[in-house]
This record gives C-alpha cells, structure tokens and sequence, in this order.
C-alpha cells in the first residue's frame, strides 16, 4: 500500500505553537506524508480512505540506548547495585549466551519496542549483532547498531575486537538502506583504557562512523577515574579527541558543572535514561542543568535486565517526575520538553534528522493511539495525557515508513506467540546452566 489516506483523526506534533490538530487527515504516499489538513478530504483525491474515527497520531518514538539480547534477562536480577548486578548476575548469565538466546532475547525486545509505540532504537551489545542487525531488518524497525567493545585483553584481541566493530558497523550502514546504521561503541572508559578509547576514536574518523559510551554512569566510577587519572572522566574523554565528532553519550548521570561546559559547544548528545538509573541507584543525572547548557537530551530506556520495560511512555513520564520531585520545582521539565527528548530529539540524535515530526515531507513513521480508554479522558487535554497518563499498552498502530508494522495491535512482521514460547524456553534452560555451573 504505497498511497493511502488516514481520515478523521486528531494529530499530536511537535510544533510548539500548535500542539495538537483536531479533526485533521494524514495523507501517505511512497513512505513520506504528502498532506496534513483539516477534514473533510478534497473529492479529486484519488487515494484509499480510512476513517480512524477520533483516533490519536503522534511521532513514534526514539529510544536512545538498549541491549536487545539482555531481554532475556529480565528480573534476573533485581535491588542490587550496579557492581554487583554487573559482576555476579549479568556477566555470568552473559557468559551462557548463545547464538540461539541472543536471537530469543533480541526478538522480545523488538516485539515489545513496536507494541509499545518505538519506531527506532539504538542497541550496543557483544554477541552476534550480526545476527540481531537480521532480525532488525525483518521487522521493520530502523536502528542504530553497534558491537559493543571492553578494552581488556592482549593487543591483538583488542585490535580484532575494533576491526570486526568497524568492519560489522560498515556493513551495516551499506546494507541497511538508511533505516539501520552502525556506529562504534567503546563500553566505558571504566573498562577501556586510554590506549583503546583513541584507537577508537582514530576508527571512527578514517570511516566516518558516530561513537557512543557509558559516561559517569556511578559516583564511584567518577571517584576512581579522578583518582587513577586526575580528571573526570568526561575531561578525559575530551582530550582523547571523543568529542570531536558526532557522539551519544549515555547516562551522564554524575557530571560536574566543568564537563557541562566542556560539552556545550560539542557534536554530542545525552541518552538519558532515569528509570535504569533509579533502579540500578545510580542517581539522578542533572537535565535541568543540561538543558540550560543547550545539551540535545534524548530518552533511552537501557536494557529490561535494568529496567524492566522498554516503554517509552512511562521513560517519558518518570523523566519529568523524577526532576520535579528531586528539585521539589513542578515546573521542570515541562510535558513539552520530555515529548520532544522521546520524538524529535532521539530521531535526530539517532541520525535520523528528518524523522520525530508529524509534518508534509516527513517519513511516515508514526503511531496511532486508543483514544477511547478511560485514563485518556476528558480528551480536551490531549497533549498532557500522551506524556503524563499513556502508556505502551495504547499504541495500537505502528506505522515505519509508511508501512504498517503493526495494525489493530496485531504483528505484521513478527510471530509474537513464537517468540514468547522461545523467550519463555531459552530462559529456563539458561536459568537450569547458570545455577548449575560451578
């Protein structure tokens, strides 16, 4: 269905003059929205015609920072700090991943991305990406992929590690048709010592490829960095040429006021992502501060093992809450804000500077909303209910490109009954490994 039209329904943009368009259509044709207008629809258009009958549309949503295969970790472990969840639940669990398991885990978090209303993720993870950039392309998602790098072992590993990141990061940018790309994504300065982190850094200037971290993530990993290097880990970053080029850099939850400013006038973005950091008692990363640093500021919601959802709604709304109740100021980070860090901020912090928006020109990747349940009503407000009363369960269209990927809620590229029995299967023989292993 190449041109098609979308009648009778009630558009959520990212205009800030006008938020909302009541009783408008949405014209589609070749992937790119052709007309938005006020209803009813001109005779002389030729196109198929369907009436949403009041429906919602807004911008999907951009999420920042994943690792897809780690779904199959989720509530694997829980209240425990992040050393400890990393050291003696996650990387021992990791450890048992196979090819089978990461396919498992990869593709619950794509079913449980496109149910909940994401159109485009990032996902930075060690183990057959290749085989996750496959199932990427088969559902229809775009994304940014990354072979996640620790910079620990011999100089040859270290130096095959960078040339198979750069070598699967390249392939993915040529195959995936400008809806996946790939960029390189050195763990964290924790795990990566200066050598590597500017061996990186040189990578990804000779193939012109965007970088991504974990930064000052705990107040220890800030602690130990000073004490090893005498500066933070941000101003290290900096002097090893990180920011030089186009760079997410995610959580930033303990940056000092010197690193904002460093950062200020820099190619680089923030994947915020408050609900892994809460749960995770991480912090809580300083946005206002940011904000009136002029730092683009995306969401992400970090993988399930550390979260435990990938709903983009309730990243949004625990965004904005989280700031106002640590600052005990209502008025930070207003819904408008946190609506654009979910849309437009991620599409372009993704590389995807056109998309984010619901306007003639635009892809039409978007989603549809059940206007129609309870929490949503009265419908006079609709703009704050979106931010601050939807979640991922209202989504009950996903549209990439103008194509439908999922309709009346109902998959159209994924099995998602095979895919909840192979999770459930996977988990359980992992579960039987990792606590029958000495």
């Amino acid at each position: 269905m190449n041109h098609f039209i979308l009648d009778n329904v009630h558009i959520i943009t990212t205009n800030k003059e006008q938020r909302v368009l009541k009783q408008h259509y949405v014209e589609v044709k070749n992937g790119i929205i052709q007309e938005i207008a006020k209803t009813p629809i001109p005779k002389n258009k030729e196109a198929p015609v369907f009436n949403y009958q009041g429906k919602w549309i807004l911008p999907g949503m951009y999420n920042t920072h994943g690792h897809t295969p780690m779904s199959l970790l989720r509530g694997a472990a829980d209240d425990v700090p992040l050393n400890r969840w990393l050291e003696q639940h996650i990387w021992p669990r990791e450890a048992l991943l196979n090819e089978e398991r990461v396919k498992a885990g990869t593709s619950l978090a794509l079913l449980e991305m496109i149910k909940s209303g994401t159109v485009a993720y990032l996902d930075m993870y060690h183990l057959h990406m290749d085989r996750v950039f496959e199932l990427v392309m088969q559902s229809g998602l775009k994304a940014v992929l990354s072979r996640g790098m620790i910079g620990f072992g011999s100089k040859r590993d270290l130096e095959s590690k960078l040339t198979s990141a750069c070598d699967m990061a390249k392939t993915w940018t040529d195959a995936g048709d400008s809806n996946v790309k790939g960029m390189l994504f050195p763990h964290a300065p924790y795990t990566c010592p200066p050598d590597f982190l500017k061996d990186v850094v040189e990578k990804a200037h000779q193939f012109k490829l965007p970088l991504g971290t974990h930064l000052a993530e705990t107040k220890t990993e800030v602690i130990d960095h000073k004490k090893k290097y005498n500066k933070t880990p941000v101003s290290h970053l900096n002097e090893l040429g990180f920011f030089d080029q186009p760079a997410i850099l995610t959580h930033l939850v303990h940056a000092e006021n010197d690193d904002l400013s460093l950062l200020k006038n820099k190619p680089v973005s923030i994947s915020h992502n408050p609900m892994s950091n809460a749960k995770l008692g991480s912090g809580i990363a300083p946005i206002p501060e940011m904000l009136d640093s002029g730092l683009s500021i995306g969401l992400g919601t970090d993988s399930t093992a550390s979260n435990n959802n990938l709903d983009m709604f309730e990243e949004m709304r625990f965004a904005a809450l989280l700031q106002k109740a640590n600052q005990t100021n209502p008025a930070l980070i207003p819904a408008e804000t946190v609506f654009d860090m979910a849309t437009i901020n991620g599409a372009k912090m993704l590389g995807f500077s056109e998309h984010g928006i619901m306007q003639e020109g635009a892809p039409a990747d978007f989603i549809m909303i059940d206007s129609e349940a309870a929490h949503l009503q009265p419908e006079t407000n609709m703009f704050s209910h979106i931010v601050y009363a939807a979640n991922g369960q209202d989504v009950t269209d996903v549209f990439i490109n103008g194509r439908p990927i999922m309709k009346d809620r109902e998959l159209q590229t994924l099995d998602e009954e095979k895919i909840r029995f192979e999770a459930n299967a996977c988990f359980k023989d992992l579960e039987y490994e990792f606590k029958n292993t000495p």
